[in-house]
């Protein structure tokens, strides 16, 4: 049996995206589904739209960048249900432009979110799933971003690259517990990351004018995959324990020059 069958999943940024469609694809699958999000308008609708697909949603608004919103997260979920048997930590958001033009807020924003909220969704869950015992998973979404650099998006790749490690790492430390972790780096997606500003509090700067990021195609390289395909790798990463999913082929050949680049740089000595 894997962490799927009959189980709880605990979804951040579940209201679109990757994590709408994760949450679908759970549902269907029997799962139990905890949408939290930040936006509770689009949480609303989001469990409205799953809510035919398997057992009853439940939402619960939160903040990752608070370790106090995930801790309630968690409790909620395990007042409700007793266990959680996947955990995906995918709340993701993106501020793009040149890092020497990247204010304080910016940064804090970026790495709060798309670094501290992992951690955050760790710290929170990971001791009580060791607890309950029995297969469980932790999934966090880093991206291509977090394995290749991509100018004009330094923050990003900063948190991202902190995902890979963080999940490397966690992968090895809860073997031993039972408990499989996997990290997905897409490329290009449907998805909503592109307007993320909207929900940018106050202590971050605020919302800004133009929501929209400015992306060029060097930023924005690979096919655009739908969300429900990677919702599908994420399910088969949970079934099989795989650690990496890359979601896009073609970013086998960037991540091969990274590391040949690297490999290249001993020679130089």
């Amino acid at each position: 049996m894997t962490a799927i069958e009959n189980g709880v999943a605990v979804i951040t940024g579940a209201a679109s995206g990757i994590g709408l469609a994760t949450a679908k694809r759970l549902a269907r699958a029997g799962m139990h589904v905890v949408f939290a999000d930040v936006d509770r308008a689009r949480l609303t609708n989001a469990v409205d739209e799953v809510a035919a697909l398997g057992p009853e949603p439940m939402p619960f608004v939160t903040d990752v960048t608070s370790l106090s919103s995930v801790e309630a997260l968690a409790d909620a979920a395990y007042d409700r249900f007793g266990r959680v048997d996947v955990l995906f930590n995918n709340a993701g958001v993106a501020v793009t432009g040149p890092i020497s033009e990247m204010t304080h807020d910016d940064w804090r924003w970026t790495i709060d979110v798309d670094l501290w909220g992992p951690i955050h969704g760790v710290e929170a869950f990971l001791p009580r799933m060791i607890e309950q015992g029995g297969p469980s998973h932790i999934v966090n979404t880093s991206s291509f971003a977090g394995m290749v650099p991509n100018v004009e998006l330094g923050p990003y790749c900063v948190a991202k690259y902190g995902v890979v490690a963080l999940s490397e790492v966690l992968a090895r430390e809860c073997r031993e517990h039972d408990i499989g972790v996997s990290v997905v780096c897409p490329m290009r997606i449907e998805s909503d990351i592109d307007r993320s500003a909207r929900n940018r509090q106050d202590s971050y700067g605020g919302a800004p004018d133009h929501l929209d990021l400015d992306l060029d195609d060097e930023q924005l390289a690979g096919r655009m995959l739908g969300a429900d395909e990677v919702a599908e790798q994420v399910l088969d990463a949970i079934r099989t324990r795989r650690l990496y999913v890359f979601t896009h082929e073609e970013s086998r050949a960037f991540i091969r020059r990274r590391f040949d680049r690297i490999d290249a740089a001993f020679d130089a000595r």
